[in-house]
């Protein structure tokens, strides 16, 4: 009896590993499905990181973009305030000029035309007031080094009693609005050693 009990439990035994061998097949199946899911999950997971990562790099972008626009749009809006009066301005200088030539030809020995020229020094005052408060600047560089960004050279002249690339002479006042020139003033130029 002891030898049937011995040979049924070996069979028990041998059916379980039986049982055991052939489950584990199954088992490798679902746990190369399973790791194979979790691989996928990861690589689903890496991708979506990406694309997460560029979403914000490109909102950054945008958000960049939005502030840039609205820099230059709101310097824009404080130029066209700011040089609003550019072409006005230069519509008004010629009359400056004729004010100050016709001051420059009244004969104040003449007591008829020397109240007159009063008149017309006073209204000449009267408009260089006006055009300073809103920022409108002469230049009169007589005896200046000459500035190419602000003077006109009309002429060049040999001239020993001044430096090399001074103005001499100012044929016409330059005027600038806010800091940026409307007109250069138109100048003579003494001769460098080099021109």
């Amino acid at each position: 009896m002891v030898g049937k009990k011995n040979k049924s439990s070996t069979e028990v035994s041998e059916k379980s590993t039986k049982k055991t061998k052939v489950a584990s097949p199954k088992k490798n199946k679902l746990e190369r499905a399973a790791e194979k899911e979790k691989l996928d999950l990861i690589s689903k997971l890496a991708e979506v990181q990406v694309q997460l990562e560029d979403s914000k790099d490109a909102s950054l972008r945008d958000q960049a973009e939005m502030q840039n626009i609205l820099r230059r749009s709101e310097r824009d809006v404080q130029n066209a305030h700011k040089y609003a009066l550019d072409k006005f301005v230069s519509e008004l200088l010629p009359v400056v000029d004729n004010l100050e030539r016709a001051l420059k030809t009244i004969d104040s020995d003449n007591k008829e035309l020397k109240v007159l020229g009063e008149g017309v020094e006073l209204t000449l005052k009267s408009f260089q007031d006006a055009l300073e408060r809103h920022n409108v600047l002469s230049v009169d560089p007589k005896g200046e080094v000459f500035n190419p960004d602000l003077h006109q050279a009309m002429s060049i002249l040999e001239e020993s009693s001044a430096a090399p690339n001074t103005v001499i002479d100012v044929f016409q006042k330059g005027y600038t609005l806010n800091g940026r020139l409307v007109r250069p003033a138109m100048v003579v130029v003494a001769k460098g050693e080099n021109q």
